[in-house]
């Protein structure tokens, strides 16, 4: 009786042989398991800043005197669309006999990650020329850390990217490669859920409490 084919989102591991399943199971599973470590950090970054943005200004900038709702609402259409893009690259890798098209959606998905990048550092320059730099006080520790931390992990995401579009291009749409892109788009769909909740939480909040 032959094997019921276990497929994830975005792969089609049908072609290979039994060991190809086998293995994909822990390694997806495993890097589930570092998703939610990450989640872990990334809910005391928001724990901290709730703490801080209350009680730790310390008579400095506050949130409506800083943030720009317009760049940050940029900022998440850009990494939004990249969410998209990126699920266009895994329907691509799954359907698309041609690797041009999967290539095509990695390099747009790149292109959007680094507008968002090169916006945030942006803004980071301009609060910076106003005073509000990270030991002004708490608030502006908390903020920083929290959004800078989120911008180091997009990084390494499209550093990420960038080894993958060399693999594909090396190697072709070999099992070890599909797989390390399953764990890069899992990876990059849940810094876009973070953002989300930061855009919301920070940004959004932030200016409609005072």
């Amino acid at each position: 009786m032959k094997r019921q084919q276990l497929l994830h989102p975005g792969l089609n591991l049908g072609s290979t042989d039994e060991y190809s399943h086998d293995q994909s199971e822990p390694v997806i599973f495993g890097f589930w398991v570092f998703l939610m470590a990450d989640l872990v950090l990334f809910a005391i970054l928001f724990a901290t800043y709730a703490s801080m943005s209350v009680q730790g200004q310390a008579g400095g900038p506050s949130p409506t005197d800083v943030f720009d709702l317009s760049s940050a609402f940029i900022e998440t259409m850009l990494l939004l669309s990249s969410s998209l893009t990126f699920g266009m690259a895994s329907l691509a890798l799954k359907y698309k006999a041609d690797r041009r098209h999967l290539v095509f959606w990695l390099v747009l998905t790149f292109c959007l990650g680094a507008g968002f990048i090169g916006m945030e550092v942006r803004d980071f320059w301009i609060m910076t020329q106003q005073g509000a730099v990270p030991q002004r006080s708490g608030f502006l520790s908390a903020f920083y850390m929290l959004v800078a931390t989120h911008g180091i992990h997009v990084t390494a995401g499209l550093c990420w990217m960038i080894v993958m579009l060399v693999q594909l291009l090396v190697l072709g749409r070999t099992t070890q490669v599909k797989l390390r892109l399953m764990r890069l788009a899992l990876f990059w769909h849940m810094l876009d859920i973070v953002w989300v909740c930061i855009f919301t939480f920070v940004y959004l909040f932030g200016v409609a409490a005072l």
